[in-house]
């Protein structure tokens, strides 16, 4: 029978702004405050996740905040030549603030503006909602520089990314600036219908967790998007369900899946080991789900 098209559209429909955007809000300005202790310092503040791309659904609660310090960064060297790797070296200098400093600080500084409310967790810093406000992830991160040449500061060439350390020590590197923009441009491209296929992928998600089709966790949103963005344009037809059935047909008969890439286009989607990429026995356990899931509606 298949999910009805009346069906899709409600599940195509972007949940709360208004409470994240005043969620934002509120944690940007106490991010940004004069007394700060990294206030001095070269910062930026930014959305990332659902609410920063416009794929939010009802069902989401967390907003995704980034304090990203600028003034102390990390780097991936190994793309440069010799000679670029040697004047690299020759005008690297150690950052005079540590990154564990500015963890430490924007932690202190929002356990101070929000007391009770604030809890470290494995990668992000959780503020608690209160009244109106939603919950609310910070996370710390420095600026990353994937190098392409190096010849001097006035002339050098890298992809920005950001980076962070979870509770395990590990390192991880992500571009959310990259994912966003791309996201819009391909929603740019389909004509407004790659965004709203996200957030029925999203529902339908959730609806097979609730009915036992699909067990929590096997698909979080940041894959079921990135999923997506590899689908060729062409395939976001004129209903819901045209964009869905194509888009999902596609990827199961179709797609080379060793070459899907992240939405942010900088990795694969599929990986055995990577701490930011998914497992490819969990998007095809998810795909299964969903064929199934479609038909028994």
């Amino acid at each position: 029978m298949g999910i009805p098209e009346s069906q899709l559209e409600t599940w195509s429909h972007q949940g709360s702004v208004k409470q994240s955007r005043d969620t934002y809000a509120t944690i940007r300005g106490v991010l940004d405050h004069s007394s700060a202790p990294y206030a001095s310092k070269d910062y930026e503040i930014f959305l990332q996740g659902s609410y920063g791309n416009d794929t939010n659904i009802f069902a989401d609660s967390d907003v995704d905040v980034v304090i990203k310090i600028n003034s102390v960064y990390f780097d991936d060297t190994s793309g440069l030549s010799e000679d670029d790797q040697t004047a690299y070296k020759s005008a690297w200098s150690k950052a005079g603030y540590p990154y564990s400093d500015f963890k430490t600080d924007v932690t202190s500084h929002l356990a101070k503006n929000f007391p009770g409310k604030v809890t470290p967790g494995k990668k992000a810093i959780l503020v608690e909602g209160e009244g109106n406000r939603r919950d609310a992830d910070v996370l710390p991160a420095a600026q990353f520089r994937k190098y392409h040449r190096f010849r001097s500061w006035s002339d050098q060439s890298f992809t920005e990314g950001i980076c962070f350390w979870d509770k395990a020590g590990n390192q991880i590197i992500n571009y959310p600036k990259q994912h966003s923009e791309n996201c819009t441009t391909k929603h740019q491209n389909t004509s407004q219908r790659f965004k709203p296929v996200v957030r029925i992928l999203k529902n339908m998600r959730n609806r097979m967790i609730d009915d036992g089709y699909l067990q929590d966790g096997v698909a979080p949103s940041y894959f079921l998007e990135g999923m997506l963005w590899n689908v060729p344009n062409s395939k976001f037809g004129s209903t819901r369900e045209d964009c869905v059935v194509n888009s999902l047909n596609w990827l199961i008969t179709e797609a080379d899946r060793s070459k899907l890439s992240c939405a942010n286009d900088m990795y694969y989607l599929l990986h055995p080991t990577s701490l930011v990429t998914w497992r490819a026995e969990k998007m095809q356990t998810f795909l299964d789900a969903a064929v199934k899931y479609w038909k028994e509606w």
